[in-house]
């Protein structure tokens, strides 16, 4: 039989470059892609097919999923993992990089779900795995503009889960925690460089600073290998779960988002305060 065939966005590091490590360990056809092909060399020298990918590009989706067909003849699993985390009190975001926000990980993997879907459903067999996070599930303040964005891509998938169940497609939420990557550097620079700052949320400031300190993705972060696992996973599943909460925080997370909100409001409140 010949080998299956997987798309992953975003692996320049961290999920992305361990999740094709992960699929090449068990024998899948990898295409791996990230904006910069130079930061993926690494992964071809290891097995992985290559492709120039900027899921904000409508031509360069177009272009690499017209490639993989035309060599491998089906799709059999898209992964949307590339994204970042813009944080920030709402006020001080600017709606432009909100707008950016959107882009990448909302309309990003919306473009790429439209562009897998007709193969797959061609083929009568398909898996999409969407990356989203525990701030899918539960919103905290500074993480309105980053959650609300996972927000979406969770609500997108738990409708396309129904809408393509029939032929025979499944469509698969991976929800991590805190991880060991560099996604915690590019959200501080999101918050040092893009903020139009009010004055009015210096206590988020220092909390966020606080945090970013503990470095490696805080406490109880997994390392993206962890992520990767529950990736294959789900691809490799005859019926995957909807949902794949990932480690001890993304656990907590899902329960959480089941407390009143009052209770809730007030734990923030807890948190402000001791930070301060």
């Amino acid at each position: 039989m010949k080998p299956e065939t997987v798309l992953i966005t975003g692996c320049s590091s961290g999920i992305g470059r361990a999740t094709a490590r992960a699929f090449l360990a068990e024998d899948w056809v990898v295409y791996a892609t990230a904006r910069n092909p130079a930061d993926i060399q690494q992964l071809g020298e290891e097995g992985c097919e290559l492709a120039t990918l900027d899921v904000t590009d409508q031509g360069d989706v177009d272009r690499v999923v017209d490639r993989i067909v035309d060599e491998q003849g089906a799709i059999h699993c898209l992964v949307n993992n590339a994204g970042y985390g813009q944080f920030g009190p709402i006020e001080d975001v600017p709606t432009e990089a909100v707008e950016k926000q959107f882009a990448v990980n909302v309309f990003g993997p919306h473009r790429l779900m439209r562009a897998v879907l007709p193969h797959m459903r061609a083929e009568g067999d398909g898996t999409i795995v969407n990356v989203s996070s525990v701030a899918g599930r539960v919103s905290f303040p500074g993480s309105g503009v980053y959650s609300g964005s996972k927000f979406a891509l969770e609500a997108m998938t738990d409708a396309l889960r129904a809408e393509v169940e029939e032929y025979g497609i499944d469509a698969v939420l991976v929800e991590p925690g805190p991880v060991e990557t560099q996604f915690t550097d590019r959200a501080e620079e999101e918050v040092d460089d893009g903020m139009e700052r009010s004055g009015a949320y210096e206590s988020f400031y220092k909390l966020f600073e606080d945090t970013q300190a503990l470095g490696g993705g805080g406490p109880g972060a997994v390392p993206p290998r962890r992520v990767a696992e529950d990736i294959v996973n789900a691809a490799s599943a005859t019926k995957p779960a909807a949902r794949y909460p990932v480690g001890i925080v993304a656990d907590v997370g899902s329960f959480a988002r089941f407390l009143p909100d009052g209770i809730r409001d007030s734990l923030y409140g807890l948190a402000r305060k001791l930070g301060s």
